[in-house]
């Protein structure tokens, strides 16, 4: 870089030789040169965010090491590092009679130890995602200090992988927890000291561990605290504990969402329509409702279960209570009970409201109209629905109520091409239970001609007739579940009039035949349902049938 201080030198000389306006020039232009060359060397701004966790330069005393009898661990990395949630996130296994306390200064984390260490004891201080770079916090994942007061550290290995139980897909960072039989804590207070998590790819893998007896599990957590306490949670485990005496690889962990085992009622409230809604903790198999007052209430109600079965609908005729005294059963067995209080100035409108499945103003030849009332229906005056055909009356239709869906109503119609369609629901067409009645509707609408729909016909080989099979008809990315038929011996499945797409097969070994798939109960150490997938996607393509061969395993 030129110097300044010379340049004025050098234009200083001159001053004889040149113009006084030619020096002045030579040292502008000489400025300018100065402060561009300056200028081109300077580091350029902004570039790609920093992902890179810090990395460790040096452990003292060394990791692993024996008769360790030090009274600081310093561990050094090459960068300002920070510790997050240490408290949740770090664990000493097995506990140390007091409880360390990791200090960051700058590059180093500085611990002190206690001089009550058991002797002949292999000790892992595991970090979890407590260490993290100052800045970006980039997490230094799964990073264990060890080390024994003995001359031997404890070598065994535990490994394996975490899939969901229901798409058996690779779980990542899930916490795989080793819990001693002596001390399982899994549903305690006292949080599990071994762990890790998985990659990726699913697996994990857990080090310096000692012969023991030990339960495993795989917590996909919500707060963080090594304690199964959230039905929220996803969780996995083996059925059976583990007698550690070699190393053990293979271990296959299927996590799913847990049963809450005690009910809870979690939302209760009275809609403006006057309807009572009910959302629940968990599924129940034989639901009921009584109204406990006001008295005449329980025996004019109306009860309405979503399909899951695990939140509710309750009509009322009379809606001037102060307060109404509900009870929520399951198999005749009370569960709970809930006293809801309306608002002195609240007022409820119900209006029979009726809605369809005409968004674009077109049926196909699968999908017909549907027509959802907002209450229960009572009656239906058929005189009252018109169907015109263009600007003729048809009579010859069908409105017949969906299985699935008790304030469903299903219109079919031979639909024809190139025609249009108006539908018509006169004002008192449908009566609710309460005397209430539907406002007029109407709408025009035509067939949608590009329809891209094909048949697939599926010759299936069951292993057994012990139980039943679900085959389940699935999207690709296995989040959709398009038809689920149940069958308890092989033979032809045909599956008609599919959309044109990708699909592919899974196969839910129904083992208590209740027509779905269970995930595992952690508290009666029951495993998932098992689930097993073709292993192929298949091609609906327009105006196409197919056969396809499953040859379900046993």
């Amino acid at each position: 870089m030129l110097d300044p201080l010379k340049m004025k030198n050098r234009a200083s000389g001159l001053k004889g030789a040149l113009n006084p306006k030619w020096a002045f020039l030579a040292v502008f232009f000489g400025l300018i040169a100065l402060t561009w060359q300056c200028a081109s060397i300077q580091q350029p701004m902004g570039g790609p965010k920093d992902s890179i966790p810090p990395t460790i330069v040096s452990e003292n005393p060394p990791n692993l090491s024996r008769n360790f009898s030090a009274e600081k661990i310093v561990i050094e990395f090459d960068e300002y590092i920070k510790l997050s949630n240490p408290l949740k996130e770090i664990s000493v296994s097995p506990d140390m009679s007091q409880p360390i306390s990791p200090r960051v200064k700058r590059k180093t984390i500085e611990i002190m130890i206690p001089d009550s260490l058991e002797p002949n004891t292999t000790y892992t201080i595991n970090f979890g995602k407590a260490i993290g770079d100052f800045n970006e916090g980039n997490p230094l994942p799964n990073y264990s200090y060890v080390f024994s007061t003995g001359d031997v550290i404890d070598s065994l290995a535990i490994s394996g992988q975490v899939v969901n139980a229901l798409t058996k897909l690779p779980e990542k960072e899930i916490t795989v927890m080793l819990i001693p039989v002596s001390q399982d804590s899994i549903f305690g207070k006292r949080k599990a000291n071994i762990y890790t998590l998985t990659d990726t790819a699913g697996s994990f893998r857990l080090k310096n561990l000692r012969e023991d007896t030990y339960r495993i599990y795989a917590l996909r957590e919500e707060n963080n605290d090594k304690i199964y306490n959230s039905p929220d949670e996803l969780i996995g485990f083996l059925r059976d504990s583990i007698v550690l005496s070699k190393d053990t690889a293979g271990i296959l962990l299927e996590v799913s969402k847990g049963i809450p085992k005690d009910f809870r009622l979690l939302d209760r409230r009275i809609d403006q329509d006057g309807k009572i809604r009910f959302a629940f903790n968990k599924r129940l198999e034989n639901p009921s409702i009584r109204i406990l007052s006001p008295e005449g209430l329980d025996t004019t109600k109306i009860v309405e279960y979503t399909a899951n079965q695990d939140s509710a609908m309750l009509w009322v005729t009379d809606l001037s209570f102060d307060t109404i005294h509900v009870e929520l059963a399951d198999h005749g067995k009370p569960l709970d009970s809930v006293i809801i209080r309306r608002g002195r100035n609240d007022k409820y409108d119900r209006d029979f409201l009726l809605t369809d499945n005409l968004p674009r103003n077109r049926v196909t030849r699968s999908r017909h109209i549907e027509l959802t009332s907002g209450s229960p229906v009572r009656s239906i005056d058929r005189s009252k629905i018109i169907l015109m055909e263009d600007s003729v009356q048809r009579t010859n239709f069908q409105l017949i109520r969906d299985t699935t869906a008790h304030r469903r109503y299903i219109l079919r119609y031979n639909w024809r091409p190139k025609r249009n369609y108006e539908l018509v629901i006169e004002e008192g067409a449908f009566t609710g239970y309460f005397g209430d009645k539907n406002k007029s509707l109407s709408k025009t609408f035509t067939l949608e001609e590009s329809e891209n729909f094909g048949d697939i016909l599926f010759k299936v080989t069951l292993p057994d007739t012990l139980h039943q099979y679900l085959v389940q008809l699935v999207s690709e990315k296995l989040d959709v579940v398009y038809q689920s038929v149940a069958i308890r011996q092989s033979g032809e499945l045909p599956l008609r009039r599919l959309p044109g797409g990708k699909y592919t097969i899974r196969v839910v070994y129904d083992e208590n035949n209740n027509g779905r798939w269970d995930p595992g109960d952690v508290y009666l150490r029951r495993q998932p349902e098992r689930v097993w997938y073709i292993g192929k996607t298949f091609i609906i393509r327009a105006n196409w049938e197919q056969e396809e061969t499953i040859q379900v395993p046993r």
